[in-house]
């Protein structure tokens, strides 16, 4: 049976309307490839300036009263530091006194002591170093090297201008190369273990008295929720003895 020109005019519609659905794809999928391929999308601060781990040592500067005695204050951060050590070090614990008479001497053997109180029983190596400027005060300095989470890269450094005239470099819409190595570096060193940038935490156990009391509110047939109740205080009363 022959068909209309009314029949053959809705089968010309469809087949056009599926040759611009399928340009339309094409120029969509060409449109998706150059925004993966972006760079300036993929220039990202994390990726310019890494959190690594790394075999880095870690320091401490004490400053001794006179006299070489040690407060409160500098006890505490020498058993902090210890602990550090006992969880990522290895090797030796440095001790370096500024080279000097006996004050220095005195402040060494402070903190050979404290070490010792922190609960530090391996070995020790001990040297001096030159005091540049004798009007600052001059600390006993401790380190060792262990596990430390650090930044890659080194911040403070600027290859390229931000903006100038002789060139077009500086003007593209993209992230300086120092942006963002600063906010990494203080993160890594806010973090407390430094593994937690590799791995995820273990899960805990389950808390059996709350699974308990959910249980027995079921069985009860009461709600498990937690009904939270906020009274709210007039300001006015506070104070009145009213």
């Amino acid at each position: 049976m022959p068909t209309t020109p009314e029949q053959k005019m809705p089968r010309a519609l469809g087949l056009r309307a599926v040759g611009f659905a399928m340009a339309a794809m094409l120029v969509a999928g060409c449109q998706r490839d150059n925004f993966m391929n972006n760079t300036a999308l993929l220039d990202d601060y994390r990726d310019r300036h890494p959190i690594v781990l790394a075999d880095a040592p870690t320091t401490l500067d004490v400053f001794p009263h006179k006299g070489g005695a040690l407060d409160a204050t500098a006890i505490a951060d020498i058993r902090t530091f210890v602990q550090r050590y006992q969880q990522y070090g290895v090797g030796k614990i440095g001790i370096l006194a500024p080279a000097g008479g006996a004050e220095a001497r005195a402040g060494f053997a402070a903190v050979r002591r404290a070490l010792a109180a922190g609960g530090f029983r391996g070995t020790v190596s001990y040297g001096s170093y030159r005091v540049a400027d004798l009007n600052l005060a001059a600390p006993i300095k401790l380190g060792f090297r262990g596990l430390k989470a650090e930044v890659a890269s080194r911040c403070g450094e600027w290859p390229t201008d931000l903006a100038g005239g002789g060139s077009l470099a500086g003007w593209t819409n993209t992230t300086y190369w120092n942006y963002g190595c600063a906010t990494q570096s203080m993160l890594a060193a806010q973090v407390d273990d430094p593994r937690d940038f590799v791995r995820t935490e273990a899960l805990g156990p389950a808390d059996i008295i709350m699974q308990l009391r959910a249980i027995n509110a079921v069985r009860q047939g009461n709600d498990p929720g937690t009904n939270w109740k906020t009274q709210n205080t007039d300001i006015l009363s506070i104070g009145s003895g009213g």
